[in-house]
């Protein structure tokens, strides 16, 4: 139940910050804190208020992004792997590999470059989909 509570939370706040007015909103913020400078005296009070508040967004921002980000790649990476399932000649060992570790994933990417550089490679490939994307219809 509270992975749902903050998932909602996060994804509207994400949205929200994601849009010009948020952007707006944020400079007329900065811009009110500036000129309220001279009022203040431009005191450590004055310049502490906008650090502490600045900190305190940008820390929770952090979280939010990145459980957006976490739940976009984990999204995608759910409809990559339906596709490897369901294309006829995909292979199908790709499915999970965003699992494996770093070295792994650059040995295959490195695999996968020094087959597409042997010979005519690519164009077979896409003849061949292309082909059958035909065939299907």
């Amino acid at each position: 139940m509270f992975d749902r509570l903050f998932t909602l939370i996060a994804g509207r706040v994400a949205a929200l910050a994601g849009q010009p007015i948020a952007f707006i909103l944020a400079l007329t913020v900065i811009a009110v804190w500036g000129l309220t400078g001279p009022i203040f005296h431009y005191s450590d009070t004055w310049q502490l208020v906008v650090n502490t508040a600045t900190t305190i967004v940008t820390f929770l921002m952090v979280f939010l992004i990145q459980n957006s980000q976490n739940r976009d790649s984990a999204a995608m990476q759910a409809k990559l792997d339906e596709l490897l399932r369901a294309v006829e000649q995909a292979r199908v060992q790709f499915i999970g590999i965003e699992h494996k570790a770093d070295r792994e994933i650059e040995a295959i990417r490195a695999a996968l470059e020094a087959e597409c550089a042997e010979g005519d490679v690519r164009t077979k490939a896409v003849t061949s989909s292309v082909g059958r994307l035909r065939d299907r219809y």
